[in-house]
């Protein structure tokens, strides 16, 4: 009979197995995070942050770890691993909460919805309501939403600036009034000093974020990071590189966009084509 396998205690969760690695390797060839700062290439503070489970990294850094280490595909099929992993997207958004309740200073784009510090209840309850959350998981998803719209308000408020595409306000509601209701709100939050809002109009054709929802976080260390997510799941991106590339498509969009007062003028005028009573 052949000899029966030990089972190691290292974590059967990707995400956290893929870290345990990272930082297995590193240790037991008694390097330092400076140490694999000069030979790899990238941020000390990056390797630290894998090494966390704060974030997974790019695939280009991870590769080059890979073949440092001579471990090629070992920590490539980890990573994979871990970005395919469902609790990927929980786990990222979790942490992203937290550092939304910390940034000095935030930074959106919208391709179809409004970014979820501006919406109203009604379009929460609407847009949420076409998936497949219960009653209950509905009602506590509207609630948490309001609750996040709390961060915009007060003396100590951040800076927020959200680029809105113009398909943002010309996909409506289903529920006229809701959607009245939307779009007072955004001309409302439009007037406030800490909130800046701008409309790119359709015709300025194809542009770096057509596909990608955004939204950048200044935080209290003077970092910068970004969450990119679709209708099926986001990332939490902190490495420089990536940040920087986005940031250089957002500054880009937002010179497109009209200015603050132009985009104001825009959305009262959207407004005035919604009917003041639902049609019966």
């Amino acid at each position: 009979m052949p000899q029966r396998l030990v089972v190691t205690e290292r974590s059967h969760e990707p995400r956290k197995r893929f870290a345990e690695e990272l930082r297995r390797l590193r240790v037991e060839r008694g390097l330092t995070l400076r140490d694999l700062m000069k030979a790899v290439g990238w941020d000390a503070s990056l390797f630290g942050k894998m090494e966390r489970g704060g974030t997974l990294g790019g695939p280009e850094v991870v590769q080059a770890l890979d073949q440092y280490y001579g471990t090629e595909p070992l920590l490539l099929t980890l990573w994979e691993l871990a970005v395919g992993d469902p609790t990927q997207f929980k786990e990222q958004y979790r942490r992203y909460m937290m550092l939304e309740a910390e940034a000095v200073s935030m930074w959106h784009y919208a391709v179809s919805a409004p970014p979820g510090l501006l919406q109203t209840d009604g379009y929460v309850r609407e847009a949420l309501g076409v998936g497949w959350l219960k009653s209950h998981e509905l009602d506590q998803q509207v609630e948490a939403r309001g609750g996040r719209r709390k961060l915009l308000e007060g003396e100590d408020a951040p800076s927020f600036r959200a680029v809105l595409s113009e398909a943002v306000l010309r996909t409506p509601l289903r529920d006229v009034r809701a959607w009245r209701e939307q779009l007072e709100h955004l001309a409302e939050m439009a007037q406030r000093p800490n909130i800046t809002i701008q409309v790119l109009p359709l015709s300025i054709g194809p542009h770096g974020l057509m596909n990608t929802a955004v939204m950048f976080l200044r935080l209290l260390d003077s970092r910068t990071v970004a969450y990119a997510e679709n209708d099926l799941r986001g990332e939490l991106i902190e490495e420089n590189a990536s940040v920087e590339e986005l940031q250089r498509r957002y500054d880009s969009v937002r010179d497109q966009a009209l200015s603050p007062a132009e985009s104001r003028k825009f959305i009262l005028r959207m407004l005035e084509e919604v009917p003041c009573e639902p049609s019966t």
